[in-house]
């Protein structure tokens, strides 16, 4: 997948609305038109620009076209972008009633610190991606499932 276009194609407000007018069905360009408050041709102009980036199938029927979204396109998009989201720290667990000498209690005592200083630390690096992703995420169409095209 070329991110590149996508990012492209995804950063025109236009290009955004758009997607989001296709998010339940596919629609004409005319009730695009409509929708959006632009003319035809800029439409058009956008559509060409995100069935390029592959966003977007068009469809004919007559001298309609019917634009809808390409699904696979923003799935292969959800999961490189997950990617990016840290997995959670491994956890070291000692059961209840394990005795430890001393100096392994001392060790241990500065491991949790240790881990709950990086746990701290993940967690606001998570929280930050996570908040991200979730802001662009929701920005994508959801997939509405048994739909034809």
């Amino acid at each position: 997948m070329a991110h590149d276009d996508i990012f492209s194609a995804l950063a025109d407000p236009t290009r955004r609305q758009l997607l989001q007018s296709l998010r339940a069905e596919s629609r004409s360009v005319g009730s695009l038109v409509e929708s959006l408050g632009v003319s035809q041709p800029t439409v058009s102009k956008h559509l060409k620009v995100l069935r390029e980036a592959g966003l977007v199938s068009m469809r004919a029927d007559g001298q309609r076209r019917y634009y809808a979204l390409e699904l696979p396109t923003f799935t292969s998009l959800q999961e490189w972008l997950e990617a990016f989201v840290p997995p959670a720290p491994a956890l070291v667990l000692v059961p209840a009633g394990v005795e430890q000498d001393a100096s392994h209690s001392e060790v241990s005592h500065q491991a949790t610190a240790a881990a709950q200083q990086l746990g701290r630390s993940v967690g606001r690096g998570l929280e930050q991606v996570t908040g991200r992703a979730q802001d662009f995420l929701e920005r994508l169409p959801k997939p509405k499932f048994g739909r034809k095209r």
